[in-house]
């Protein structure tokens, strides 16, 4: 680092704080709070139900409103492709038209002046850094998604008749997706405790959750970890949140190859997202997968 550099640095440092502060404190206290609560308030019936409407909503996210309706990194039969919208639609996080136009426009404007979820848009500082977060993780979400962005950024969603179904019904969907642990808790457990547990940790706290990693990588990911390739933004890959973002977190990967089905570009990456679409491809469930080849990786500039 150069001396020209230095101050720079010093400045940025209380807002990298922040920032790491408030993307890492709620997962850490989650599961804390399954340590600490085990066999009080939370059992192998609730953490069950919690894994498995996890992975389910997180990859309707991920594969579904990212991967397939966002970038069209591959291809899938009508019946996959609105099942995972519905998934997509579980998480809380808007109906996929919306999710896909405001997706879209973040590419285009990425870290720049009309990007509707930068973090780094607030100022230097711990102040900025916290007004980012915020920013990134919540406060985006309260500006209504102007009806011709919907029309400029995802005509292709707004044409579709079945993907207008879903955007009415998100609502409904979002209630189906805290009635059913309410229901799987009562038919397993047999009581409405237990139904109200597995509700708990299987509706909210799965909501919560994967609400706050899919925001990570708004935030984290755009502000700390390591930039493999050069980009014109600052995205960057956040390799210990992988597990969690299902893959989503090699962001800067995914910035400088947007199209890419598969993020994992090295045998120590857990793309999990990707590993589950290269499965489907096998299957035939999948076709025309996107994926970085070799030559576009050599023209590609690589930092790291």
């Amino acid at each position: 680092m150069s001396v020209a550099q230095e101050p720079i640095a010093r400045k940025w440092r209380p807002k990298r704080a922040g920032n790491l502060m408030v993307a890492i404190v709620p997962i850490v206290a989650c599961f804390t709070a399954i340590y600490i609560l085990w066999g009080y308030l939370i059992g192998p019936r609730d953490l069950g139900l919690l894994v498995a409407l996890y992975v389910l909503t997180g990859l309707g996210v991920s594969m579904g409103y990212h991967r397939l309706l966002t970038h069209r990194s591959f291809r899938t039969y009508p019946a996959i492709r609105y099942t995972l919208a519905v998934l997509g639609s579980m998480s809380s996080e808007g109906p996929p038209t919306e999710w896909v136009a405001n997706h879209r426009k973040h590419h285009a404007l990425a870290d720049r002046e009309g990007d509707p979820h930068s973090p780094n848009l607030s100022g230097l500082g711990l102040g900025g850094g916290l007004r980012g977060l915020l920013h990134a993780h919540l406060g985006w979400l309260f500006a209504p998604t102007p009806a011709e962005d919907r029309m400029h950024y995802a005509p292709d969603m707004v044409s579709d008749k079945g993907m207008r179904v879903i955007d009415r019904l998100q609502p409904l969907i979002v209630t189906g997706g805290l009635a059913l642990p309410f229901a799987l808790g009562w038919a397993i457990g047999g009581t409405s405790e237990a139904a109200v547990s597995a509700l708990v940790w299987g509706g909210l706290v799965r909501i919560v959750m994967v609400h706050h990693v899919t925001r990570s990588i708004d935030s984290i990911c755009h502000f700390f970890g390591k930039r493999r390739f050069e980009t014109h933004d600052l995205s960057r890959n956040v390799s210990w949140l992988c597990i969690l973002s299902l893959g989503e977190s090699y962001h800067n990967t995914h910035h400088a190859f947007p199209k890419a089905a598969i993020l994992h570009l090295r045998k120590t990456d857990l793309d999990v997202a990707g590993f589950i679409i290269a499965i489907l491809e096998r299957l035939g469930l999948v076709w025309h997968v996107v994926r970085v080849t070799p030559s576009q990786l050599s023209r590609r500039e690589q930092i790291d």
